[in-house]
């Protein structure tokens, strides 16, 4: 599955919303704080991310190399931001050394930068040139720098500004860079080879074809829901755009330990198995999706709690629905 795309057919703010979701970036409502430079690209991060109800801020890193240019940038990204400006105090001789100092500030916040699909193509295209790899931007860095962008194209950011009346400045020094180069000439040149040359560049991070056919078929299914089951009492789960990975049905004829639980019965027939959306109350009309909810399980925690079964019949919810004759312990928090 690709880690980059959303779904085409959704508008620019629900693919980031999508994308914020599917990968836990930010919490719903939650503070972030967006490296600003003043482009299309980090004006429509700010905006977007304010659109979609998060508590936004932003920082501008001076690092001087253009001089009145670069003083004009702070000035702009303080006034339509907000932001704070920080001077960089090193003189960087590469643009990975630029990288590192603006990721050096603020390293207790969220921070958030305006990565897009096409900064992603770019650095696949420099990566595979420059060291043989096809390895892309991550959605998320280990120092918890989060891409909300990174399901948009670069083109989508500018119409949303556009869109919105927001101006952006233009960065004169791009074209001198290496990235510059890929933009500029690389990436045109393969345009003429094939013109979808940018989505099957992107495609190189897709890992389905070392993937089993059966679990690379779960991948690209377009049904809501769908299983497969992978040998060693594992199954790959996929529900619309969440995938994970649980134990298959235990026969419930000696105790189960499954999670924090341990579940034990005398009745026949019965089995312990994870939750499956659509899966009802034995003898009710009630979800246990709806059970969840009124128990207030976070969703997070669903897919690894288990269900006491007899065929496709729910039981038992160990530690929220109780049947005669199955105890269920939680010998783990």
């Amino acid at each position: 599955m690709s880690t980059t795309c959303c779904n085409p057919c959704l508008n620019v703010l629900e693919r980031i919303e999508s994308h914020v979701r599917r990968h836990d970036l930010i919490e719903p409502g939650g503070e972030v704080l967006c490296l600003v430079s003043g482009g299309a690209d980090s004006t429509c991060l700010f905006h977007a991310l304010s659109e979609l109800g998060y508590r936004v801020s932003a920082l501008h890193v001076d690092h001087g190399l253009r001089g009145e240019e670069s003083d004009e940038d702070a000035r702009w990204c303080a006034e339509r931001f907000g932001a704070e400006v920080v001077q960089a105090a090193a003189r960087c001789a590469t643009e990975a050394e630029l990288r590192d100092v603006r990721y050096s500030f603020r390293t207790n916040a969220l921070r958030a930068t305006g990565h897009t699909l096409s900064d992603q193509v770019e650095t696949i295209v420099f990566r595979l040139a420059t060291r043989g790899t096809t390895t892309g931007i991550e959605v998320r860095r280990a120092d918890d720098v989060v891409r909300p962008l990174l399901c948009v194209w670069r083109e989508e950011t500018e119409s949303f500004c556009l869109e919105r009346g927001l101006a952006w400045r233009e960065d004169s020094s791009n074209a001198g860079t290496l990235r510059g180069l890929v933009r500029h000439r690389v990436l045109p040149l393969l345009a003429q080879l094939h013109p979808a040359a940018r989505e099957n560049i992107l495609r190189s991070l897709d890992e389905r074809r070392t993937m089993p056919p059966a679990l690379a078929e779960l991948l690209d299914s377009t049904t809501g829901s769908k299983r497969v089951d992978l040998g060693g009492g594992v199954q790959a789960v996929r529900e619309h755009d969440r995938l994970w990975l649980e134990e298959g049905p235990r026969a419930l004829d000696r105790p189960v330990e499954w999670g924090a639980w341990r579940i034990e019965s005398q009745l026949p027939g019965l089995k312990v198995r994870g939750w499956r959306p659509g899966d009802r109350l034995a003898g009710r009309s009630k979800k246990v999706q709806d059970v969840f909810v009124d128990a207030k399980i976070p969703r997070s925690d669903r897919e690894a709690w288990p269900l006491v079964v007899r065929g496709d019949e729910v039981v038992a919810v160990p530690g929220i629905v109780e049947a005669e004759g199955v105890t269920a312990t939680r010998v783990a928090d």
